[in-house]
């Protein structure tokens, strides 16, 4: 027994000196350029308004109040984000403020090493469950594409504060600890908290959280004798988890309203019962003494579970943007780059498709290979119905690509191990080279250039200077060194697209109307109405809620939308010089990116230029 746990204590020590020296390169490399996010976000309206959450937190406003004030019309709106993120950022920034004295220093330390530590800790679970899998073999492709896949999709670059990173950390913590042979009950508990808490953090990963759920009563269906401990102790953690955070996150007045998007009474009885449920079906020997007892048992759990959710809430059985105004859909939500389906980038991006689904896809089909030659080993299942579930998704809309990337490494790292064993025992140039091969396609940077060069070979086209992940970046519209002349400017409203909304947050103490939230559908609607109606209702509007401020940046691609959807609205005037009499240019600014225009006092004169 001794054995077995010192040769398990030096593979943790081992991997976990492979993944600090790989989050050393990586984070060498940032600090070598720079660290370039810190002065321009490149379209990370959810980092920067994260940020501004957590300064609000800092500032004073209510644990429980979510309400963002400085966005929307007056009184702001409620966001969906959890604070369960909050807090850490904000003790990351009280405890580097202490040391630097500076709490703009403060945030720049945490905007570093906070997605730094995710980093590592994304890679050393899924360099573990790599092992967990494919044996230790598997552990040095692991870290190399692994890493590789992670600086790929950004969700760990300097800056990037959002819940995406935390919950897929989250998310291949719980998947690396069931992969364990055997899964002690600790472990399987904490695997249900991490499973839960990334769904508490934000709904995106339900999906993942819901699959590994399913995955552990299915294993408890057909292998009773030994995956009965794994599921009593994974819903616990459920449970537990669950119950936790709807008692710090959701305010006594708000324990009956049901919110689909954001952690409320909805996800609590869903996991609590959930969890509760199978937890109770593992410890009773009624329910689990043989395989029928436990189909009867599992089935009548899932039908009520059904029941809850039709009864009581079948609001949150509509599509997730069902109730969105027409509007938003066809000016915001149909050019968001995440919310895109993979038929859409098919004709619009091809070198994304190529980025963001080749590794996964051929993930997909060495899983189905290990299927059909057998034997099917629990660690299959697990990791094959996250990849299959998160594929599905990235079908559906492009961010579950970020998960799908990750959970493909796991598969493809056990790949390589197999040809670096056939390379040692034969070591032929045939094989050599095969052995390459099967490395090259594996990392995703490979994929993209290949897209991007025949792109070019093919078409003449080359791929934008400003490009992330495959995605367009307007660097000029988003630089923070962009809106030091608006910061200076008296606080006020500003007038301005939704993709400028978190950045005017982050970099200024203004207000604004319009941001890329769902929630925030009357600030939004005010700012579309405005920029695609005449300047007369334009001024209407800027009067009615007290707007000092119109900020335009004619290379951003929202504003070129608008203004190719109304070529003769107030925007488009705006960005052919075309000023109504009601507004005066802040000096310097019209040379520069981004155009401000001061609302001039009721009755005050002036003319167009």
């Amino acid at each position: 027994m001794s054995t077995a746990k010192d040769s398990g204590a030096a593979s943790w020590r081992f991997d976990l000196m492979l993944v600090l020296a790989a989050t050393l390169v990586a984070f060498l490399v940032n600090a070598m350029s720079g660290f370039p996010e810190l002065a321009n976000a490149r379209g990370d309206n959810d980092s920067l308004l994260q940020l501004v959450q957590v300064r609000d937190l800092l500032g004073g406003q209510g644990w429980f109040d979510m309400h963002q004030y400085r966005m929307g019309l007056e009184g702001g709106f409620v966001m969906h984000w959890s604070r369960l993120l909050d807090a850490p950022l904000a003790l990351g920034m009280l405890a580097a403020s202490a040391v630097t004295g500076n709490m703009p220093l403060a945030e720049q330390v945490v905007q570093v090493l906070w997605p730094a530590l995710l980093f590592m800790l994304t890679l050393f679970f899924t360099v573990r469950a790599a092992r967990r899998f494919g044996g230790a073999p598997a552990v040095l492709p692991a870290v190399v594409i692994g890493a590789a896949a992670y600086h790929f999709v950004g969700i760990y670059s300097p800056g990037s504060l959002d819940h995406h990173n935390v919950q897929l950390m989250l998310i291949m913590a719980s998947l690396s600890l069931l992969l364990g042979t055997p899964v002690r009950g600790p472990a399987a508990f904490a695997a249900g908290v991490c499973a839960a808490l990334s769904m508490a953090i934000g709904m995106e990963s339900l999906p993942s959280a819901g699959s590994i759920g399913a995955v552990v009563a299915l294993l408890f269906l057909f292998d009773g004798a030994q995956e009965r401990l794994v599921a009593r102790y994974f819903g616990l953690g459920v449970a537990a988890l669950a119950a936790f955070a709807f008692v710090t996150t959701v305010p006594m007045s708000a324990w009956g309203q049901a919110q689909c998007d954001a952690y409320s009474v909805v996800q609590f009885v869903v996991a609590a019962l959930a969890g509760a449920g199978l937890a109770a079906l593992a410890t009773l020997d009624a329910a689990a003494r043989d395989r029928q007892r436990r189909l009867v048992s599992l089935g009548l759990l899932a039908v009520a579970i059904g029941a809850v959710v039709v009864l009581f809430f079948p609001q949150c059985l509509a599509a997730p943007y069902a109730t969105l105004d027409p509007r938003l859909k066809e000016m915001w939500l149909d050019h968001i780059d995440e919310a895109q389906s993979l038929r859409q980038l098919v004709f619009e991006s091809p070198a994304s498709v190529m980025a963001r689904y080749a590794t996964p896809a051929v993930a997909l089909v060495l899983m189905a290979l290990r299927l059909r030659r057998g034997p099917w080993r629990r660690q299959e299942s697990l990791v094959g119905a996250l990849l299959l579930v998160a594929f599905l998704v990235s079908v559906w809309q492009v961010r579950g690509s970020t998960f799908s990337i990750a959970f493909a490494v796991i598969p493809l790292s056990a790949w390589i191990a197999q040809w670096r064993e056939r390379a040692r025992t034969n070591p032929s140039r045939g094989v050599a080279l095969r052995m390459a091969a099967v490395w090259l396609v594996s990392v995703n940077a490979v994929w993209t250039g290949a897209a991007a060069a025949a792109s070019i070979a093919l078409e003449g086209k080359k791929t934008p200077a400003t490009t992330e992940g495959g995605v367009k970046v307007d660097i000029a519209c988003e630089a923070k060194a962009t809106y030091a002349t608006l910061a200076r400017q008296p606080n006020t409203v500003v007038l301005a697209v939704s993709n400028l909304g978190s950045p005017i947050l982050a970099y200024s103490g203004h207000r604004v109307f319009a941001g890329p939230y769902h929630r925030n559908i009357a600030g939004d609607l005010a700012a579309l109405d405005a920029f695609m109606g005449s300047a007369d209702g334009a001024r209407a509007i800027v009067e009615a809620h007290h707007v000092g401020l119109v900020a335009v940046c004619p290379t951003n691609g929202e504003t070129k939308l608008l203004t190719g959807k109304a070529p003769a609205g107030f925007m488009a005037e705006l960005v052919r010089g075309v000023v109504p009499a009601w507004l005066e240019s802040v000096p310097g600014t019209l040379a520069g990116p981004l155009q401000l225009y001061r609302v001039k006092a009721v009755g005050a004169e002036g003319g167009a230029t």
